[in-house]
């Protein structure tokens, strides 16, 4: 059953749908991620019972200023200073009057309840700081919603509190919605599996949570509202299935799955150093994608034979500054030296849509289509040129390459250039080495990329499919939006066209092309690439040593005559079916 949004019955199980965005089966306990934006209650309090109220919201001060006490007492003396100055400035915030004595009076004048009180007094504050003209100090009003979210989780967990579940391991996150920052901040943990209330199946968010490897659900539209603390989940990732409250026939057998799920993956983890060879003999490069140089345990799990896509603004989340020269310096030479010679490709700053910074420039009405990646880059030469230093520098220390995402112009081609010029001109005034044939190369994400390549094959090195973004503006859908999530079709005739279209430029000409996109992990996908000619994937770790069983299993004469059968049908009932055949 698909439980309503408004109610439900005390300890019933029922099922949710959404999409499935990580594969795999978690069981574990909810743990509620509390967002202050989200509707809380409001209802009217008894005139006897306000003072009562008063103390429920007081009690709440109480615990969050003894939580960040404790904190500031366990941070380390070698940790950042940042993060002690962060501590002091919650505690400030949450001891100023406007914070602490405005919703108490809320609540006496109107009788209403201490939740709603503090959201009204934070929506007020919030407010006002927006109207502030430093970005900086526009950007503390994110310091006075983590307060709030802190005081509410306090409130709310005061009556019947449930009892946490004592691993993380066991853990559901169960969200409304989380961004990309969010997600990598889940890096430091060992959740059992997320699920949200919004999101699409190639939103930044998913991607993240495919890096994790951990069963994950979005699109679920009411588990936040649905779901309670502690409550017993199944998060079935394949499916797309949120089972809450099982019972013990259900349980019985999804831990079954599990076994054989395990299993599975433990035969293929003896294709770690197997070289991925078609039948007929043609050698296929698997390369991995990363966001942060401590993935590169899960690169040397899979057996990856390079990086194909490190996501580099990853490195420019979840803080309020921006990563110096030295410090990307450092994360760019630590995966080039754990790699041992291995090629590893940087992406440049793709930021924008769904992944944005504190700068200057305002998101505009469709981020999507705004100023992102290669053109917001390009709009700040400063940061840019300390990226490009700073990847310049790395590359005596491995083989690094270059990719240049969104690309679409000829002339943003040559203002790249002449940027890695500047940087290289710079470096050699200060005599720092570097590699002087560093390799850069293009991401083909745009339409009008993949239709106009001749000037990519001319001027840069290699090719890179994105195929997230290029399904994305084809077929004009939002990725990250669910409500049009069953329209994104990597099997489209017209994406199909374009992917085979920019394989066959790149090898006539000679350039390698690669597919880094969620396609590349697509195990439905497999088969039909290589016949179009790829040989280099670039996909999550997870899923690597899955597809290079599939290549192992691939004789191309074969699929080079479906992939073309496929290529030329107009019907998507024709395509399923010569597709399902290539898969057989």
């Amino acid at each position: 059953m698909n439980a309503p949004a408004e109610n439900r019955f005390d300890d019933a199980s029922f099922t949710l749908h959404g999409a499935g965005v990580s594969g795999g089966i978690a069981i574990g306990y909810a743990h509620l991620v509390s967002s202050a934006r989200l509707e809380v209650a409001h209802y009217e309090v008894a005139p006897g019972d306000i003072e009562t109220e008063i103390r429920r919201f007081e009690d709440a001060i109480r615990h969050v200023r003894g939580e960040l006490i404790q904190m500031q007492a366990g941070v380390a003396n070698s940790a950042p200073a940042e993060i002690g100055a962060f501590l002091n400035v919650h505690r400030m915030i949450l001891d100023d009057a406007h914070l602490s004595q405005v919703p108490r009076d809320l609540i006496r004048s109107r009788r209403c309840n201490a939740e709603w009180a503090l959201v009204q007094q934070m929506d007020a504050l919030v407010a006002q700081f927006e109207e502030i003209e430093d970005v900086y100090l526009r950007e503390r009003k994110n310091d006075i919603v983590q307060v709030v979210e802190r005081v509410l989780k306090a409130m709310l967990g005061s009556a019947n509190a449930p009892v946490a579940p004592t691993h993380e391991e066991n853990v559901i996150v169960v969200a409304h919605d989380l961004s990309p920052a969010d997600m990598m901040l889940f890096k430091q943990h060992q959740f059992a599996g997320f699920v949200t209330d919004l999101g699409g199946v190639t939103s930044h968010t998913a991607i993240v949570a495919r890096s994790l490897n951990i069963p994950a659900i979005v699109g679920l539209h009411h588990a936040r509202g649905l779901v309670r603390e502690n409550e017993l989940l199944i998060v079935d990732g394949r499916e797309g299935v949120l089972i809450v409250n099982p019972n013990e026939q259900i349980l019985t057998e999804y831990r079954l799955r599990q076994d054989e799920l395990e299993i599975e993956r433990q035969k293929l983890r003896r294709l770690r150093t197997t070289p991925a060879k078609t039948l007929d003999g043609a050698a296929v490069e698997l390369h991995a994608n990363i966001e942060l140089p401590q993935d590169i345990d899960d690169v040397r799990e899979a057996g990856a034979t390079g990086i194909g896509l490190f996501r580099s603004e990853f490195l420019f989340l979840n803080r309020s500054d921006l990563p110096g020269e030295d410090e990307q310096f450092e994360a760019y030479r630590q995966v080039a030296q754990a790699m041992e010679g291995r090629p590893v490709t940087i992406r440049t700053l793709d930021l924008g849509a769904d992944k944005s910074i504190e700068t200057s420039h305002q998101p505009g009405p469709n981020p999507a289509l705004g100023l992102r990646a290669i053109r917001f880059c390009l709009a700040e030469p400063l940061m840019f040129l300390t990226q490009l230093r700073a990847i310049l520098r790395a590359s005596t220390h491995g083989k690094i390459r270059l990719l240049i995402p969104m690309l679409a112009h000829q002339h943003e081609i040559e203002q790249t250039f002449t940027a890695i010029a500047q940087a290289k001109a710079s470096l050699d005034e200060q005599g720092i080495p570097y590699d002087q044939a560093i390799e850069v190369g293009g991401m083909v994400e745009i339409p009008a990329a993949a239709l106009a390549l001749g000037v990519f094959v001319r001027k840069l090195d290699f090719l890179s499919i994105g195929t997230n973004d290029l399904i994305q503006y084809t077929l004009a859908i939002d990725r990250t939006d669910d409500t049009v999530s069953h329209l994104y079709d990597p099997m489209h005739p017209a994406v199909l066209q374009l992917v085979a279209n920019t394989i066959r430029t790149a090898n006539r000409a000679g350039k390698p092309v690669a597919v880094c996109g969620e396609m590349a992990g697509d195990l439905a996908a497999t088969r039909l690439l290589l016949g179009l000619g790829l040989r280099q994937f670039s996909m999550h770790p997870a899923q690597l040593l899955a597809i290079k069983q599939q290549v192992l299993r691939t004789n191309l004469p074969e699929v080079k005559a479906l992939a073309a059968r496929i290529l030329r049908a107009g019907n998507p009932d024709k395509t399923r079916t010569l597709l399902e055949k290539l898969n057989a």
